[in-house]
């Protein structure tokens, strides 16, 4: 063998070391994007827990980067593509905004979407079974949910003539929903008073008309940026005496009169299990969108009786949790 050559073949066996360990993967990324601001440190707990346990620590071995739109839903592009720079392994859409916001970024990441809409329906995925591109998650009903909302709402309070719906029209969610509430108040015959909100001040607003217009009661549409106000929410229909019910448990435990919706620790542990398993190589198409099956009916008596409620005791007895 010739000097050069040999040489040669030292260097570059000397070389590959090197070259492997600039290919080795650097600490994976997990994007969280959400239109609300998530004050919900409770689920996030969940989230880790369950990576923790399948070996990935945040600070440690995992990153996780969080975009928060604070219901300024036209900042949902700008934040996805952030994370898409970020090069992050996965991106969870803590809704459906968020998921066709990221889905818009990028064909390639993997996206693991909370979708309360139905993901067929808005493109989010081809089917249930075979979601098809680089997205899937959990499809938790909440939009579909009004009509047992409003029923529960009217065993509560049967003298209600007039229900406001309040809805963020910033929400692919709002014109489903709307109709899904208005459909069976009609078969009740209850008229809807529509409110609608975007920002904090307009929460504001539309307590102000609801009570202008004298509604008995209000129903809180499923949305992101409302989950994140929620104490708000709650504060405010209990100081303008408005009977409402919401779509998470976590509203009660905030004040709020009742909830029925699905469970969001429940939703979490799924998320992070999926999470887990993409982390370890596996593709969104392969993971079957899950649906939720797991629901919370939640009532809270102090409030009921600050607003002078009686809660039946049928009603309570169906409540998986009644807080006292």
């Amino acid at each position: 063998m010739r000097r050069r050559e040999f040489i040669t073949l030292i260097g570059g066996a000397a070389a590959l070391p090197l070259k492997a360990r600039a290919q080795q993967p650097a600490v994976p990324v997990i994007g969280i994007l959400s239109p609300g601001s998530f004050s919900a440190p409770h689920l996030l707990a969940i989230l880790r827990q369950i990576l923790a346990e399948a070996g990935y620590v945040e600070g440690r071995n995992l990153t996780i980067e969080y975009r928060y739109a604070e219901g300024q839903y036209d900042r949902l592009p700008g934040l996805a593509a952030e994370l898409v720079q970020r090069q992050a392994a996965v991106i969870i859409a803590a809704t459906t905004p968020a998921a066709l916001a990221a889905k818009a970024a990028t064909a390639t990441i993997p996206i693991l979407f909370i979708a309360p809409d139905d993901p067929v329906g808005v493109g989010l995925v081809i089917s249930m079974a075979r979601p098809g591109g680089n997205a899937t998650g959990v499809h938790q009903f909440n939009t579909a949910l009004g009509a047992k909302q409003l029923g529960l709402l009217h065993e509560l309070v049967p003298s209600a003539a007039r229900v406001g719906l309040l809805v963020n029209p910033n929400n692919t969610n709002a014109e489903t929903m709307t109709m899904e509430v208005k459909a069976a108040a009609s078969a009740i015959g209850i008229e809807i008073d529509v409110v609608r909100a975007t920002a904090r001040r307009e929460i504001e607003a539309a307590f102000a008309t609801l009570v202008h217009n004298r509604a008995d009661a209000l129903v809180v549409g499923a949305d992101s940026f409302f989950f994140s106000r929620r104490l708000q929410l709650a504060t405010l229909a209990t100081r303008h005496a408005i009977p409402a019910i919401y779509n998470a448990r976590e509203y009660s435990e905030a004040g709020g009169l009742m909830s029925y919706g699905a469970s969001q620790t429940e939703v979490f542990r799924q998320l992070g299990a999926y999470a887990v398993r993409i982390l370890k190589g596996e593709k969104p198409t392969a993971l079957p969108v899950v649906q939720s099956t797991k629901f919370d009916f939640v009532i809270n008596l102090p409030t009921a009786q600050a607003l002078g409620l009686e809660v039946p005791p049928m009603l309570l007895a169906r409540a998986d949790e009644v807080i006292e």
